[in-house]
Formats: structure tokens, sequence, C-alpha cells
């Protein structure tokens, strides 16, 4: 009965880190290091938010593009941190979650055959939102030596007369690399030269600890050709509240706030009051959060130093990318032993493409006492792998 259903969806393979996750529930007392979601709840001062929209019966559909207000907030939040202005009433939309504005966007952008960009080791859902929407996923795999970073010989290698849209995903998932301005200058001319579009991801953009995060938007000839993803899940610890939006050219948002409004109607009304909150009023709590995963990040450094893990430093979002080649096992078989024989949860690196084969996922988006007792079991695994 398989012929009934979509050759294109029963084609696409499931995430590679809810496979794995599978596994994981089915155990007991594990640490699980593997889900990039913050261990902070959301600051009250935005849940109390959330709870007087409730108590004052504000439980209607806003428009489809979202509160007025909210996209006001958002339009002062980059204006204030990117410089960059945008138009709030034709130029942004609210999203279910940044997941969501990159389909719409892809979607919205691109005709059958044409060609998307995807740097790897990134986010696992681009190149499936890319293949649903009728593209030709392109892949650059992104090399260790480079810090992981985009460069320019790999782009222009990578264009052709079909190309359309470069994904930029900084700070990245799983890697956490970054992108500086020197860096994003550096292929903004390829980008100009050769008209492409960039859809630039920039869900942990307040999750940077080497300056301040640059936008590709920022950039002289940018913003007319950026579609700019973020939204409320990474830095104001509000997974659960579903909530994301896109900045771009009026006419690109006019098309995807059509599929929105056909798909989704509007983003959760609830989540919409607290993200205002969070944007008037939360840059403390995105400091004192950044502050803690910093302090994480700097200690499972030292210990992959100390246990002779190979891993280069990563500046953004709250991952670090461990290589394990040494070991001789593909990454799966890696994680998968791991979690058997010390029920230490990460996810295998091949999960974010065949980049990240040779590699680890851990996030650091845990309490320092789970990542102690993980390293610890950690230093025993490669220990006894290094004796046989």
């Amino acid at each position: 009965m398989t012929k009934e259903l979509s050759e294109k969806i029963i084609n696409i393979k499931p995430s590679g880190i809810r496979k794995f996750f599978d596994l994981v529930s089915e155990m007991k007392d594990v640490i699980s290091l593997g889900v990039g979601e913050p261990d902070f709840d959301t600051p009250w001062h935005i849940r109390d938010e959330g709870i007087y929209s409730l108590e004052k019966g504000k439980t209607f559909y806003t428009s489809n593009s979202g509160l007025k207000e909210l996209r006001q907030e958002i339009v002062n939040y980059i204006k204030r941190t990117q410089n960059i202005e945008y138009n709030p009433l034709k130029e942004v939309i609210v999203t279910v979650g940044g997941s969501e504005a990159i389909d719409i966007g892809l979607r919205a952008l691109i005709n059958d055959g044409e060609e998307v960009i995807i740097p790897q080791p990134s986010y696992v859902s681009y190149e499936p939102c890319a293949i649903l929407a009728n593209a030709k996923p392109v892949i650059i795999n992104l090399k260790s030596e480079d810090d992981f970073r985009l460069k320019p010989k790999d782009l222009i290698n990578s264009i052709t007369p079909k190309t359309k849209v470069l994904i930029l995903p900084y700070p990245n998932n799983p890697t956490g690399a970054i992108m500086e301005k020197e860096d994003l200058e550096a292929i903004r001319k390829i980008i100009i030269d050769n008209d492409l579009y960039v859809m630039s991801d920039e869900i942990y953009s307040e999750l940077s600890y080497k300056g301040k995060h640059i936008s590709i938007a920022s950039l002289e000839g940018m913003k007319e050709r950026t579609i700019l993803i973020n939204g409320f899940s990474k830095s104001y610890a509000m997974t659960g509240w579903r909530l994301g939006y896109a900045l771009a050219p009026e006419h690109i948002i006019k098309q995807m706030t059509k599929i929105h409004q056909f798909a989704i109607m509007c983003a959760p009304t609830t989540s919409q009051y607290a993200a205002i909150e969070a944007l008037k009023n939360g840059d403390d709590d995105v400091s004192s959060m950044r502050q803690a995963y910093n302090q994480r990040r700097r200690f499972l450094l030292n210990e992959f130093k100390e246990m002779g893990l190979e891993c280069f430093e990563p500046f953004g979002a709250f991952y670090v990318f461990p290589c394990i080649k040494e070991f001789g096992l593909s990454s799966e078989e890696f994680a998968k032993k791991l979690l058997q024989e010390e029920k230490v949860a990460a996810i295998p690196g091949s999960a974010f493409g065949n980049s990240g084969e040779g590699y680890l996922r851990i996030s650091y988006a845990y309490s320092l006492k789970n990542l102690k007792e993980a390293m610890e079991r950690l230093r025993r695994f490669v220990d006894k792998l290094r004796c046989k």
C-alpha cells in the first residue's frame, strides 16, 4: 500500500537525533547530553506575562503575521543588536518556532529543481525542508581545520546556474562554530555577484562567546537578499512556547505569510504576549544564561584536553563537537556503546550530515553537576577503548 503515499516523503530519512533517542527512552539512570534545550526555566516575568494574557482572556487568533506590538519589538531588537531597520508591518512574520520559518521561507523562494546550498554539519531540518520545497540540496562539507566556517572557495565551487539559496547556519548546531564579520565579508561579494538569496538561521545569535554576533543582513547589499530567522527558544529558554520569526523584504514576507495563513493561521497567542515581555525586559536573563553556558563550555574543553580528545574551540550556541576518529568506530557505534556501557547519551555527528562522521555532539545546556558526572563516565569509556 506504500504506493498510495508520497515517494518524496517516504525517501526522506527520519531525524537521526530522534532515532537515537528512541534508545535513550528505554533506559534508566541515563545522563543525557543530547537535547538542544536550555535547562533553565523560562524567566518568571516572561511566564507571568503569558499567565496574565490568559487571565485577561487574550485567547483569540492574532493576525496572520503576529501581534503588531510583538513585530514592533522584534524590529526594535534587531535595530538595537544589529543596526538593521525593518518595517514591522511589512517585513516581519511571527512563526511557530524557527523551524516553520525555515520551511515557509524555502517554499516561498524555490521553483522546482532550483538548488539550495547547505553547509554541513548543520541542523537536521535544512535538507528535508529543501527537498519538501522541491529543491535540490547541494551540500558543502565543512572542515574542522577551518573551524567549520564556510570558506569562499567552497562556496564558489558549489554554485551552478540553478543555485538560488545559501543557508547560513551560524552560530552553528552541532559544532558551535561562528562566522565573524571578516568571514561574512569574504562571501558577501560571491553572493551578490551570483544573485543568491541567503537564509540566515540566527537562533543562537545571543549565545556567542567571542564578541557580538554579526548578521550577514547587516552588511552592505545583503538585507534585500536575506531571510533572517530567529526565535525565543534558545536565548530566553522558551522551547515549549514554540515561537520564532523571520525578517525579509516585503515581497518575500508576503508570500511566506500566504503559506503560513493556510497551514498555521497564526503562532500561539499566549506565547506572543510572553515574547513581547522577553524582548522588552529580558536582556539581563539572556546575559546571565550566556555566562553560565560559557562557564560550562570552558569546563568541557578543559575536560577534553585532559582526556586527550581533540576538539576545536566553539564560540557559539551550546554544543561541543569532539573528534572520536582515533577509536576506529563510527560516530553512531561510539554513541551507542557510550550509552550502553556508561549510560551517557550524546548525538552521533553523522546525524548532522556525512561530514559529521567521526564526531560527537555534546550539549552543555545542562547543569555543571551533570556535566561533571558525564565527563567522568566519558573518561572511563575512552580509557577502556584505548586499552583494547
